[in-house]
């Protein structure tokens, strides 16, 4: 471990940070922007970086060290940018102009979220993809240690480095998500009778134990309870639907969005473990979702975040998912069979370096389930992404499964009388 001086630490570490940093864990997220130019000039990049990005918070001019302690501290270090910024190059036989690099991408993304990032340099990397894919004329991709902070933080962190496409000096707004103030009762839904997948916030310290050290999901087809989770490679995909399309199932149901989208998964999964196995019907299967534990109502400034430390609007990792070490953690982790979590984003379209910005959407990697969820709104369009093992979920099968459960939820609601 390099030598320090004590004037250099500038905060210790938080708890969560070092689970999330730990030899049994190590947690990234991938927020992927799908751009609506081809990214042709990369010359801004390293003024963007240097002037928007690295200001944000001295985590991203930082390295974690241990001190005399043998604690985990923030240190301040020299950023060579150029480290950090990957231009990836795809070889292909087909030189047509209008070939498009979907099978290249998906490959590029499964290998650059089992990577780990170098522990001698900021934990962070932005990957800019100039190939086209059917969704964006070119990808970028940001790479982050979760350790920097909750997906709260680095999404303000990323909308400061944005600007609206349709008017720079305007400030970006959320959707609404209101429960609507009635409900419907007494109504029979048969969609909604979903599989044995009990939804749990883990707020129980002693279920969380005996789910770190007793028990253990049953393998299923979402489950392989494979062994070697730290080599595990996954695949990346996603399905896209209308907002107003939820919204609408939304009101016919006289329930919440979150309520429409745990529908969609939930009984999505289901099809598809019936698809690949009916007895996977009477299998034990849980779902852990990360609860943010901030009372907020939509992002805060980076200003505000790091001048109210001890507000909700803070900077750093607040969700949760109470443990009391990180073995425990992984353990909870790997003993279930999927994780889901979900961020808000704009309403309208990002513009980074005068690039609009077509598409968005996150992962979480480093996870050890074979299924990983994640949920982002954007532009009118929600975005259910996964990440599925390698070699044993069926990507393009489990993403006609969600899309089917959206339709039969569609159906089912539209018997429903007002």
């Amino acid at each position: 471990m390099e030598a320090f001086n004590e004037e250099e630490i500038m905060e210790p570490v938080s708890p969560t940070g070092q689970y999330l940093t730990s030899s049994s864990l190590s947690i990234y997220i991938l927020a992927v922007m799908e751009t609506e130019l081809p990214i042709i000039d990369d010359s801004q990049t390293l003024p963007l970086l240097h002037n928007l990005f690295l200001p944000i918070n001295p985590r991203f001019s930082s390295i974690m060290i241990r001190d005399k302690n043998g604690d985990k501290k923030w240190k301040k270090v020299e950023v060579k940018l150029g480290d950090h910024i990957k231009v990836p190059t795809f070889e292909s036989e087909n030189n047509s102009s209008n070939l498009l690099y979907d099978e290249y991408l998906d490959e590029y993304m499964s290998k650059i979220a089992v990577e780990h990032l170098p522990q001698h340099r900021p934990l962070w990397e932005l990957h800019i993809v100039k190939y086209p894919t059917s969704k964006g004329m070119g990808t970028l991709v940001f790479k982050l240690h979760h350790a920097l902070g909750d997906g709260f933080s680095l999404m303000g962190a990323l909308l400061s480095c944005m600007e609206r496409a349709d008017k720079a000096s305007l400030p970006f707004t959320l959707p609404s998500s209101q429960t609507p103030k009635t409900r419907i009762s007494n109504t029979k839904v048969p969609f909604m009778r979903l599989p044995s997948i009990f939804l749990r916030t883990l707020s129980d310290f002693g279920w969380s134990l005996l789910k770190s050290n007793l028990i253990e999901d049953d393998q299923t087809p979402i489950r392989s309870a494979a062994e070697d989770t730290k080599t595990r490679h996954i695949n990346i995909s996603d399905v896209s639907f209308s907002f107003d399309l939820i919204k609408e199932v939304k009101s016919k149901l006289g329930v919440s969005i979150n309520d429409v989208l745990a529908g969609v998964i939930f009984f999505g999964i289901r099809l598809y473990m019936e698809e690949m196995s009916v007895k996977s019907r009477e299998g034990h299967s849980t779902a852990l979702v990360l609860l943010n534990t901030r009372n907020i109502e939509g992002y805060k400034s980076i200003k505000e975040m790091v001048e109210k430390r001890n507000s909700n609007s803070a900077w750093g990792n607040q969700y949760a998912f109470l443990h009391a070490a990180a073995k425990y953690l992984h353990s909870t982790l790997r003993n279930s069979s999927t994780t889901i979590s979900n961020m808000i984003g704009p309403v309208e379209q990002m513009a980074v370096a005068n690039i609009p910005i077509k598409g968005f959407y996150f992962m979480v990697a480093g996870s050890p389930e074979s299924l990983t969820m994640t949920i982002m709104s954007y532009m009118g369009k929600i975005r259910i992404a996964f990440g599925v093992e390698k070699d044993f979920i069926d990507k393009q099968l489990f993403k006609s499964s969600l899309e089917n459960s959206l339709q039969i939820i569609i159906e089912a609601a539209s018997q429903i009388k007002a």
